[in-house]
């Protein structure tokens, strides 16, 4: 009997519940979930800043780091969390030099202490209008 006890509580770790977070404004994506929620933590997939009601990407780059970060907002609210849970957030933008704007709006939003975050370069995104996408995980 203390031996299937013991195995028991070696399994436990195995057998976390995994949840599919679908938020009912965030549209639906067969090739990846908005957001899953394992072991209390979340882990949203990387967001744009695209109107989820026009699918426009806004012109002004202010503009779309805050849909990005509402995005992301709606994400996190249906996990059951908010941006003060967020532990850790990756940015990727397509032109470095819009780094301290982005960093402008970023701070709004993410209050004392913030998360860690990683900020990269890259060629592209997904999204052809695209500047930035943002990926975050939350923890109560």
């Amino acid at each position: 009997m203390r031996y299937l006890c013991i195995l028991l509580l070696a399994t436990l770790p195995l057998a976390a519940e995994k949840k599919v977070i679908a938020p009912p404004e965030i549209p639906a994506n067969p090739n990846f979930s908005a957001a899953i929620l394992a072991d209390g933590t979340l882990y949203v997939s990387g967001m744009i800043g695209q109107d989820l009601k026009t699918k426009q990407v806004p012109a002004n780059f202010e503009d779309e780091v805050k849909t990005v970060l509402a995005n992301i907002g709606i994400a996190l609210k249906a996990g059951g969390m908010d941006y003060k849970d967020v532990v850790s957030v990756q940015v990727y933008l397509t032109d470095m030099d819009l780094f301290p704007r982005m960093n402008a709006v970023y701070t709004t939003v993410f209050k004392e202490p913030r998360p860690s975050r990683t900020t990269v370069g890259v060629t592209k995104l997904a999204a052809p209008t695209a500047h930035i996408e943002v990926t975050v995980t939350a923890r109560k």
